[in-house]
């Protein structure tokens, strides 16, 4: 006699018709957002990027200046160190490049190189500006352009670095 053969072959049908039930109604739980619920989270995000966004990017702008203001002072100790090493300062043909190899003229004199790394490029991928004049009445000019990459210019736009007084006149 087999024992297995008088058992129902589904000893609970009600218990498995309710398991079904409830496994349908958790399926329609989960189906997802509706279209208010999307509509309420898209208006919420594009508050909260227009409150804040303005004030990331003006964030960030004024710290690429105080970025381009401390590269320039660095470059302008390794100016120092290189013109207290050679007796002058690089020409402005020779540029920048002069604190990273020597120049043909002052290489008895050059300890370099100046600085750690590669010449920097400022915030703005734009190399700094270097100007010696040959008459050396005004110093040198060592200077950023600015976010716009154009001479003059105001707030992050203004030239960043040591330029030459103006003449007066």
């Amino acid at each position: 006699m087999n024992l297995c053969s008088d058992y129902p072959k589904r000893p609970f049908p009600a218990a498995a018709s309710a398991l079904r039930r409830k496994r349908r109604k958790s399926r329609r739980k989960q189906r997802g957002f509706n279209l208010i619920e999307l509509m309420v989270v898209l208006v919420i995000i594009g508050l909260l990027a227009g409150l804040v966004g303005p004030r990331l990017l003006g964030t960030v702008e004024s710290s690429k200046v105080r970025t381009a203001d401390t590269q320039v002072k660095m470059l302008k100790g390794a100016l120092m160190t290189y013109a207290l090493d050679v007796g002058n300062f690089p020409s402005t043909s020779e540029g920048l490049a002069a604190l990273m190899a020597p120049p043909a003229d002052a290489a008895d004199y050059w300890n370099g190189p100046y600085l750690d790394d590669e010449l920097p490029l400022d915030p703005w991928r734009t190399p700094y500006r270097y100007e010696f004049p040959a008459d050396n009445l005004q110093g040198y000019a060592l200077y950023s352009l600015g976010a716009d990459a154009q001479p003059g210019g105001e707030g992050n736009n203004a030239d960043i670095g040591y330029l030459p007084a103006e003449p007066a006149g």
